[in-house]
This record gives structure tokens, sequence and C-alpha cells, in this order.
């Protein structure tokens, strides 16, 4: 009996303004613009103006355990948030906060200073001299629709950079930007 083939397993940095899917879309570009390997597959989504891990595998199995929320692998969120938080904002989003389709999970959260040390994203985000950012790190269960961008808004810190630095024990490590790496998984 022959051994069946590893999966494959594909880390990609996804920059700003690429879908996650293959075929590009009005002014959105596709992953057929980086990736070009046949029989893989996106886990999961991450918006146009998201950045960061994208995981791609030709493993039905292990793209319904990466993907779906009934699994809940932790993904790990970097978020650059127009204000200061309080306190009280991220013991907030620890807690879960009411968004229009719910109460959110518990969230692990915490301010990120000094800032990760990222790549400067095209086009840059807008600044307002009199406005302050702050960098987050947010870890959470779930994987609603915009999900960290309306956390975020909810405790009135809203997004401006939105960067996927993990999905469970994968993370963005010696990629960037429309980079990415492939090796078996497991």
């Amino acid at each position: 009996m022959t051994p069946a083939p590893a999966s494959r397993l594909i880390r990609f940095n996804k920059p700003y303004g690429v879908l996650s899917q293959f075929t590009p879309e009005g002014r959105w570009r596709g992953l057929k613009d980086f990736i070009d390997i046949p029989g893989v597959y996106v886990a999961g989504r991450l918006d146009a103006d998201s950045e960061g891990l994208l995981l791609l595998t030709d493993d039905g199995r292990l793209q319904a355990r990466i993907a779906d929320p009934r699994f809940k692998m932790e993904k790990i969120y970097w978020v650059q948030v127009e204000g200061v938080p309080t306190d009280a904002a991220l013991a907030a989003l620890r807690a879960g906060v009411q968004l229009n389709d719910g109460v959110t999970l518990p969230a692990r959260a915490r301010l990120l200073d000094p800032p990760p040390d990222v790549w400067e994203r095209q086009p840059p985000i807008r600044e307002r001299r009199s406005i302050p950012t702050a960098w987050l790190e947010l870890a959470i269960r779930e994987g609603r629709n915009r999900q960290v961008r309306r956390m975020t808004a909810a405790v009135g810190l809203p997004t401006l950079r939105l960067i996927r630095a993990a999905i469970g024990p994968h993370t963005l490590d010696g990629l960037a930007p429309g980079s990415w790496s492939g090796d078996a998984a497991l």
C-alpha cells in the first residue's frame, strides 16, 4: 500500500489590496498574482484591506480545522488604532463586546509598546497630527465578518491598520509581504 502524500500547507503574507481568493475583482488583486500552485485552497479569510498571514492547503480536513469556528483556532492580530487605549477599553475587549450580531467571545488584548516592527503599508494609512495612534495585539477564537475592526470601533478605537500575525501555531515569521513558504502539514 502506498502511503498518502503529505498535505501541503502554505503560509502567505497577504499584502494590502489583495483578496483571499485567486481571482481578482475590480480594483483588488487576487492570489494568483503571488501563488501559482495548483490544488491549494484558502483556509479562512482576510479582507482586502487587511494584511498578514493567510494559510492555504490542499487538504480539505486541515482547511476545515483552520477555518471552522467550531475548532476555535486562535488568531492573533496586530491592530493600529486611532487614539490611545484606556484600561477600560482593553478590559471591554477582554470581556467581550456587544456587536450588532451579538457579544463576542472574550479576547486576549494588550497594548503593544513598543509597536511591532512591521513593513510600510502601500498606500500608507491616514494620519492626523492631532490624534495619536497605538498598536494593540488581539487574540480571538471567532471569525465573524470584520470582527476585529468592529470590536475596536465598539470601544472607541477605530482601526487604521490590521495585520494577522498568527493562526494557531503558524506565524508570519520570515515572510515579507507578498511572499510565501510551503511545508508539509501535520
